[in-house]
């Protein structure tokens, strides 16, 4: 597996991945018009391409060892967004870590989340916060392996329907 930073030329496949990803595990959930429109915000080409262009945020790619398919991706934001959550000084924000629905259990999730560790560990950020849709138990669990813990319940809007969302934080002292 290669891991590395997204660039512009890649857009349209993380937005074709984000979407993918997206629908496989949460479609059921959400009316055509409301999905309709958290897709366009969330995982159009041009909302991939600015937020790859923002400075602020962070794509690390997951590839096939020929560097040919795309099998997943992590996004991080500085600063995470979530900071009135929490009395972290430095918190990173892990936006999505998705992987193909094809290719789960084959270890890249983990990849990219040692990817998210170590990137925000060289930021000198003292914690990683993220959020998970309340029923996402798989995730739930693969987060709880790491250390994460949930810190404060949230909203997350997909068209004009709110989620129950959990916002999760990993903490660290400096030098960990």
């Amino acid at each position: 597996m290669i891991l590395r930073p997204a660039s512009l030329s890649d857009a349209e496949n993380l937005a074709q991945l984000g979407r993918h990803s997206f629908c496989a595990a949460f479609e059921h959930l959400y009316r055509p018009e409301d999905l309709s429109t958290f897709l366009e915000q969330a995982y159009s080409v041009d909302a991939v391409s600015r937020e790859i262009a923002d400075p602020s945020i962070t794509h690390c790619l997951a590839l096939d060892n020929d560097g040919g398919s795309l099998t997943g991706f992590v996004k991080v934001k500085q600063p995470s967004g979530y900071e009135e959550y929490s009395d972290a000084a430095n918190p990173l924000g892990l936006g999505q870590l998705y992987c193909a629905p094809d290719r789960l259990g084959e270890g890249i999730g983990a990849a990219l989340m040692d990817w998210a560790l170590a990137e925000a560990k060289s930021r000198s950020c003292d914690a990683i916060q993220l959020s998970v849709w309340s029923e996402n138990f798989g995730a739930q669990r693969f987060y709880a392996r790491y250390g994460f813990t949930k810190i404060a319940d949230i909203d997350f809007w997909v068209g004009k329907q709110r989620d129950d969302e959990f916002l999760y934080e990993l903490r660290w002292k400096k030098g960990e």
